[in-house]
């Protein structure tokens, strides 16, 4: 393995020499699993360590580092699962002399630290998720806390997540989060605009506000909810093009943002809200504090106020209690509200939540299964529909990458990574971060295609 040399200055804090023994700069590779909110604690982390000195990378699954912090995701089994491999090959990394330190981060070391300890003791170190200033002093750097706001970005350098909070104050059964991120806490709007700012500075065009709970944001700082005042704060800070939401839920949803899609250019016509299910039975059981009849009033009102809004949900499959009842309702609740994008998760029973608690996992796995499959079939049958209704009509879109036959961007109605894509034809060139008007020509169950609309 490579070793670079520290090129020391005065900007450099002192303990850089020798930390790691004399002139060597630590190659640091950061290796981030799980959801958006957890990227961008990896990109503060980034930065912290860059601006000490240290050569920074991330994602790599190469073992050309002397240091690997893996930041870990602990939500449900597969996400603990991929953690877990995670390390357990970086150990192997470590065991072959391949890299010199290991260490581990995030929601699942806040959840299990104890037991991962115990069970895996060749990691030098475990940290829960909220431990960036002791990370960056077990890696002998400086942590500044002046510069929070910054951060190394690893998405393509148009499109960046904004964390405008932390933690959930709701309890729902199913769910493990607010025992690893504790109660809602939100970021200041003086700290959110000015990272806003250095985002935009950096050539960021489309902004994904990202929290546990987008609709509770500002209750605690400021007595009321300030989503809306926050959208327009962002919306007036220049290179910002697009503002997109995630997530919104139904229960106390910010109704004060709904004439924002009409008044305020910038914001997407997309709204993430995930509402779990829809039969009562199981909106009971899983702790929602919401009904089938408001969700559908919900829906309705927000359709009302915004013409054309693309509604985003997820549905959770197999919560205890589940009837084939309550699937047939929640297939025919699918089919009356035609979302624009769903996705379906089965039911993990995770220990420390009260679904873990209260209920037994009675709906077997198999089954799980067969309805999650069921659910998407049905959908790509609403999304191809919904597709073949695009084509022809002219449509903005923002220019993700370039490969061997298109150019793939995105409309407003389309989250990065989640949502459908435009495949657009080459006949006009086209850059990363460009915003084109495009021509819709054709349709898959989830794609567009598309050509450069003429003038």
């Amino acid at each position: 393995m490579s070793k670079s040399k520290l090129s020391l200055s005065g900007s450099l804090p002192p303990l850089m020499e020798g930390a790691w023994g004399g002139s060597k700069k630590q190659k640091i590779n950061v290796v981030t699993l799980g959801c958006s909110k957890n990227l961008v604690d990896s990109e503060v982390l980034l930065n912290q360590l860059s601006m000490d000195g240290f050569e920074v990378m991330h994602d790599s699954n190469d073992t050309d580092s002397d240091i690997v912090v893996i930041n870990t995701c602990g939500f449900i089994h597969d996400a603990k699962e991929e953690s877990v491999n995670t390390i357990m090959q970086f150990v192997g990394a470590k065991g072959r002399g391949e890299i010199e330190k290991l260490y581990v981060m995030g929601c699942l070391s806040e959840r299990y630290k104890t037991d991962l300890e115990k069970e895996v003791p060749e990691v030098d170190k475990f940290f829960g998720k909220f431990d960036m200033k002791a990370v960056v002093s077990e890696l002998k750097a400086t942590y500044r806390p002046e510069f929070i706001y910054e951060r190394k970005i690893t998405t393509p350098s148009h499109f960046a997540y904004l964390k405008i909070s932390e933690g959930c104050n709701r309890v729902c059964a199913f769910c493990a989060i607010p025992g690893m991120t504790g109660k809602h806490k939100s970021k200041s709007m003086e700290d959110l605009v000015k990272e806003a700012k250095y985002l935009a500075k950096k050539g960021v065009r489309e902004i994904l506000l990202i929290a546990q709970d987008l609709s509770y944001y500002g209750i605690d700082l400021y007595g009321k909810g300030m989503l809306a005042e926050l959208i327009q704060k962002i919306a007036e800070i220049d290179g910002i093009v697009w503002i997109r939401l995630h997530y919104l839920y139904p229960t106390k949803f910010p109704m004060d943002i709904l004439p924002l899609f009409n008044t305020v250019p910038k914001l997407c016509k997309y709204i993430d809200i995930p509402l779990q299910h829809s039969a009562n039975n199981v909106l009971k059981h899983m702790l929602r504090h919401v009904t089938t009849e408001e969700t559908e009033a919900l829906l309705l009102k927000i359709k009302e106020a915004v013409p054309g809004i693309a509604i985003r949900t997820t549905m959770l499959i197999g919560h205890p209690g589940e009837t084939e009842e309550d699937f047939e309702q929640l297939k025919s609740f699918v089919i009356k509200h035609q979302f624009d994008r769903l996705g379906a998760f089965t039911y993990s029973h995770e220990e420390g939540t009260y679904g873990y608690q209260k209920y037994s996992d009675d709906v077997p796995e198999n089954i799980k299964q067969a309805r999650q499959e069921e659910l998407m079939g049905l959908q790509q049958g609403i999304s191809s529909q919904l597709n073949t209704e695009k084509v022809g009509k002219i449509l903005k879109v923002i220019i993700d990458r370039e490969d061997d036959e298109f150019f793939v961007g995105r409309t407003e109605f389309d989250s990065p990574e989640v949502d459908g894509e435009v495949l657009i034809s080459k006949e006009v060139p086209l850059k990363k971060g460009q915003f084109v008007q495009v021509e819709i020509t054709g349709s898959e169950e989830f794609d567009l295609y598309g050509k450069v609309a003429e003038n």
